[in-house]
């Protein structure tokens, strides 16, 4: 019986082990392009590793099975009918409850860390609070977070397109362009049906609904150019609704805006 025990500890260490391993070793995400990113990576790190311990162990324990309890030579009979093992209905539910709990308490903080439960901070002009029902993404909070510091667009989206208006230039553009390591903070609203703005690289998505102007605020973190996705099914162009971001360093993206600028002219 010792031996048993001995061996089961062992094994269900070696899974716990491989799967870690696996967990911090195998990254299945695209870079991080945010402040978000790595905030939001913590979270897949912990729930892969959960699945490697679940899927490895339920392998494991089914092949077992397949050779220890197999049907031997002479045997024609069921096998012998268990019920009733208190003991492994309580290890059953109580381990998968506390799992659960844990996860859900985590997700939470990490949410909160993310900026989620922060008071919405938005400075879009042409927006009346009063009369408008304003539906709160990611607000974030940092040490630039001051109204200057602060870059305010507008995303307007359509079956099939995204429409990036820049208020303080009096400008369109179907790219959206933004100053890497600032702020952004974008009003988003719908012209038809429910899309959702998603950049894998950032780890943000939002829905934008008709008639409920959304706000969602991100740092970019790295220079690049990264796909902007409508990650909720809007209809038979959905898979075609795409559009980018191309994140730049101050200077660059100022000489851009200063060639769209209308109010210049």
């Amino acid at each position: 019986m010792l031996n048993k025990s001995y061996y089961l500890i062992l094994i269900i260490s070696i899974i716990i082990g491989i799967s870690f391993w696996i967990g911090f070793n195998v990254n299945l995400l695209p870079e991080e392009a945010s402040i978000n990113a790595p905030i939001y990576d913590e979270l897949f790190k912990l729930l892969f590793i959960i699945g490697l311990i679940l899927f490895i162990g339920m392998t494991a324990l089914v092949i077992y099975s397949l050779f220890k309890f197999r049907k031997k030579e002479g045997e024609f009979g069921d096998g012998i009918a268990l019920e009733g093992n208190l003991s492994l209905e309580i290890i059953w539910t109580v381990i998968p409850s506390i799992i659960v709990l844990f996860v859900g308490i985590y997700s939470y903080n990490i949410y909160d860390r993310m900026g989620g439960m922060n008071e919405l901070n938005h400075h879009h002009e042409n927006m009346n609070t009063n009369s408008e029902k304003i539906w709160a993404g990611i607000s974030q909070t940092n040490n630039s977070n001051s109204v200057l510091d602060e870059t305010a667009i507008e995303v307007s989206a359509m079956q099939f397109a995204f429409l990036f208006n820049y208020p303080q230039g009096e400008f369109i553009s179907g790219e959206l362009h933004v100053p890497v390591d600032q702020k952004i903070s974008i009003k988003m609203e719908s012209k038809d049906v429910i899309h959702a703005f998603w950049i894998p690289e950032f780890r943000i998505k939002q829905d934008i609904i008709p008639g409920q102007p959304t706000i969602l605020n991100f740092t970019p973190t790295k220079i690049g150019k990264y796909p902007i996705i409508c990650a909720e099914l809007c209809g038979p162009y959905h898979g075609g609704m795409r559009a980018s971001i191309i994140v730049e360093d101050k200077s660059d993206y100022e000489k851009w805006f200063n060639q769209n600028n209308k109010t210049n002219l």
